[in-house]
């Protein structure tokens, strides 16, 4: 289905048209149609399959056919309610770009940065906002917005409103709003579980279901090579793959902040430019990498989950685990950064001896073998010497931290993720920025959550070659482990 099928106004199909696209993805093909007869909405889908385009063309649609109205003052006409900050931005530039030729302002609410700009901002009247919770509720009982008179409510990756402890927040928010029947609702989640359609009831009448695939979407467009190789021997590999391939732009996951931070200093001393994206790192200085990223002046990006939960850059060509995820969303999280939008990518995941278990569970996650690439080709040396990984201490620990896992972190500290407003307390501590809220259970080696065991020391030992190697992981993982793809 292409765009002009859909009736849309000429100025914003022009703005849908200068972005570069004119066909609908699948999830604006079952959406749009229903969002934009001003019904309720529920949206399956995951980041980069299109579904903040359903959002932004239904406002903006909606907005142009309401026609002007009275001066409102600080009344906020479309207000989308999401995560995190970099969300927050993007999509304030993507209704920035779609209005280019209509007289619609955008304004971002977002903690972590002064209100002064954001508040000068405001005082211009905009019709769509994009806020986190937290910031929007400082802006609310100060007076400085009014959401009593919003036509059109969006609650944008709804799911991980849960997991962040940011619900209390927009359900307050939502009473603020006008009334179930008074405004259009629109809720967009990875997954429409229990507690998104108790969410939905709460404030959507007769709402319209709109589930596109989760998982496969991204996971079929992306080429997928999986390479066993032992932990000394991962930097090298990487440097390696990095040279024989052509990588216009390259997102590499890591498990641990330290470990971003190594790998980016050790590509530097190869001879690369990369910068390290961690929850450690500052909002200004962290949107302006991002900004670096999308224009190519760094081509390799080194993050962990957490950092790059809410990066959307379009044109990635490879992804690198360098670690291996504990989860198998975060696989195929980490993955869909090379299929945005329908397009293909290529992701390579390096599996050491210490981390090579999660990978059964992956495997299942995304209902296929992933293809096992050999490494017959000689690996170039890192100039820093050889690359060591941290490995289990006495404690259970590794010498730095993980991003996501639970740390026992005091109740009662500001998300950072969500406006600097306190989470909601609970008997096993305080949401982290992106981190999951999950029960307390023992820390795996890495950093992260292991809720079954902590893995036993390796028995793997070093100069093994690959085929000693696998047959190492078959005899103890079984025999399917090594079987490649289907």
């Amino acid at each position: 289905m292409k765009f002009d099928s859909l009736n849309l106004d000429p100025s914003l199909l022009k703005g849908i048209a200068e972005m570069g696209y004119q066909k609908c993805t699948p999830v604006q093909e079952q959406g749009l149609p229903e969002s934009l007869l001003g019904r309720d909405i529920c949206i399956q889908a995951q980041t980069g399959t299109g579904k903040t385009g359903v959002f932004l063309i239904t406002i903006i649609q909606r907005l142009i056919e309401m026609g002007p109205t009275k001066d409102e003052g600080n009344a906020i006409r479309a207000l989308i309610l999401v995560p995190t900050r970099e969300l927050a931005v993007q999509v304030e530039t993507q209704a920035i770009a779609l209005c280019k030729h209509l007289p619609f302002k955008t304004v971002s609410m977002y903690g972590g940065v002064g209100y002064d700009k954001q508040q000068k901002d405001l005082l211009k009247n905009p019709e769509i906002a994009v806020a986190t919770p937290g910031r929007l509720i400082d802006f609310i009982k100060s007076r400085t917005v009014d959401v009593s008179r919003t036509s059109i409510l969006v609650v944008d990756e709804a799911d991980r409103m849960f997991d962040m402890g940011f619900m209390p927040d927009v359900r307050w928010i939502v009473k603020k709003s006008p009334e179930i029947g008074k405004k259009q609702a629109m809720i967009l989640s990875a997954t429409l579980d229990a507690r998104i359609r108790r969410l939905a009831g709460q404030f959507m009448k007769d709402a319209v279901e709109v589930e596109v695939e989760p998982d496969q979407i991204t996971v079929d467009k992306v080429k997928q090579l999986l390479f066993h190789i032992g932990r000394e021997d991962k930097m090298r590999l990487l440097l390696t793959l990095i040279e024989k391939e052509q990588m216009e732009k390259l997102l590499i996951f890591t498990n641990m902040k330290r470990t971003a931070e190594d790998v980016s200093r050790r590509l530097n001393s190869n001879g690369h430019i990369a910068e390290a994206l961690t929850g450690d790192v500052a909002q200004q200085k962290r949107l302006r990498l991002v900004e670096k990223f999308k224009e190519n002046k760094i081509n390799i990006l080194v993050a962990t989950d957490v950092a790059a939960r809410g990066l959307h850059v379009d044109g990635i060509t490879h992804v690198i685990n360098f670690d291996l995820p504990s989860e198998a969303a975060s696989y195929v999280h980490r993955i869909g950064r090379t299929a945005r939008a329908g397009a293909e990518g290529i992701a390579y995941t390096l599996a050491c001896e210490d981390l090579v278990e999660h990978l059964e569970g992956i495997e299942k996650y995304i209902e296929q073998k992933i293809e096992i690439g050999h490494v017959d080709f000689e690996l170039v040396d890192d100039k820093l010497g050889n690359y060591r990984a941290k490995t289990p201490g006495r404690r259970g620990g590794f010498g730095g931290k993980s991003e996501g896992g639970y740390h026992g972190a005091p109740r009662g500290r500001s998300s950072s993720a969500g406006g600097g407003r306190k989470t909601p307390q609970r008997e096993y501590g305080t949401a982290k920025e992106g981190g999951a809220k999950k029960p307390f259970q023992r820390k795996h080696p890495e950093g992260g959550r292991k809720s079954e065991h902590i893995p036993e020391k390796s028995a793997v030992k070093k100069g093994m070659n690959q085929e000693e190697r696998l047959a190492y992981y078959k005899k103890k993982y079984g025999e399917s482990f090594s079987q490649g793809s289907k």
